[in-house]
């Protein structure tokens, strides 16, 4: 760590509390007025956690919650973000660095990770949590990758996971930003059990004591219905197809109100971030492991940096809240191959490079 960022580090102890409850430690993220939307300093608070307890034959289990009760976390703290884009930064490529290391890390950690994805959990709160053992959602849960809103393309591991999902589940969910519920991050592979949240306190308490198998058992329960597993049948029709304009032209054609609703949802959205976000989806299946897709992530979000609708989009959304944005080029038609080609350049001594434990490991396509 150099030392800048350790003396950033340093300035905001509270915004991730750490606790030791019997065999388990509990991570806290602590910013409830910005939803607990993640710095660089408490991603790198959080990983010094959990190279803390990796060897530490006292803890069990790792568990991961937001404090103020309305989620896990929003994300990354887009307005830093903004600002970079804005001026040429280079301080949000070194917090994706970070980040995105901690998620891949959190994959493979050697301990049960517990994460309560109560509430809001978007864009990076996914990468902290969807990636790890035990992944925990509730009625309040609501579980999103909404980055094409904001001219941005799902990251921190977003299209992995969406990749994996049943069908063009992921597709839909990573093009349209839609949240899904309990049910259907279930169904989609971003959560694996449901619990209702005023049993979470009950259920911290006993992994002090217990295991994680011996606590859920007594705990876990059905998810109430989703929406998702009903709109199988028109989403694999309408995203399978090649290109965005031809799922775009599928939804109108398909006579379902639900997919109509979709194809406006998509009219609002960044073009090309639309059409970056399925070359990227259609490309997870032949990069294998998490670490390669993550790097493949990271391309992509430092040509982001320098693209307009990311500037664009969060003024419109977060800065200005207009929720107005023009975008640029502002039509489908006019984001050509090499307008998406750009975003997965190599970056040279820049690249995100990272080691995979086994690379003899199956990956689960």
């Amino acid at each position: 760590m150099n030392h800048e960022s350790h003396a950033h580090h340093e300035r905001e102890p509270g915004h991730v509390l750490l606790r030791t409850e019997g065999r388990a430690a509990h991570i806290t993220l602590n910013r409830p007025g910005a939803l607990n939307a993640l710095t660089h300093s408490m991603v790198l608070r959080i990983d010094e956690a959990l190279s803390l307890w990796q060897h530490d034959p006292d803890i069990a289990t790792v568990v991961i919650e937001g404090a103020g009760g309305r989620g896990l976390c929003a994300g990354g703290d887009i307005r830093a973000i903004h600002e970079d884009a804005r001026t040429g930064g280079r301080a949000s490529a070194d917090f994706w660095r970070d980040e995105y290391r901690l998620n891949a890390r959190i994959a493979r950690y050697p301990k049960p990770y517990v994460a309560l994805m109560d509430g809001i959990v978007m864009g990076g709160g996914v990468g902290i949590s969807a990636h790890g053992t035990v992944r925990i959602v509730t009625e309040r849960s609501r579980v999103a990758m909404p980055e094409t809103g904001i001219g941005f393309v799902p990251d921190v591991g977003g299209t992995y996971l969406l990749a994996l999902a049943p069908g063009e589940l992921g597709t839909h969910l990573a093009l349209t930003g839609a949240p899904a519920g309990a049910a259907d991050a279930l169904l989609v592979g971003l959560a694996d059990h449901f619990v209702p949240s005023e049993l979470l306190p009950g259920l911290s308490r006993d992994l002090a004591r217990s295991s994680v198998h011996e606590v859920l058992e007594r705990y876990v329960g059905p998810a109430p219905g989703g929406v998702l597993d009903g709109d199988r049948a028109w989403i694999d029709h309408c995203y399978a197809a090649d290109t965005v304009e031809d799922i775009v032209e599928r939804l109108l054609r398909s006579g379902v109100p639900a997919a109509k609703e979709a194809a406006a949802t998509l009219a609002a959205k960044s073009p090309t971030a639309l059409k970056v976000t399925l070359a990227a989806l259609r490309r997870v299946r032949a990069l294998g492991p998490l670490e390669r897709v993550l790097e493949q992530e990271y391309r992509i979000s430092c040509a982001a940096l320098s693209s307009p609708d990311l500037v664009e989009g969060i003024r419109a959304q977060v800065i200005d809240k207009d929720r107005n944005p023009r975008w640029s080029p502002p039509s489908l038609a006019e984001v050509g191959p090499a307008d998406v080609e750009r975003f997965f350049a190599p970056l040279g001594e820049r690249e995100l490079a990272l080691t995979h434990p086994d690379s003899t490991q199956e990956v689960p396509w």
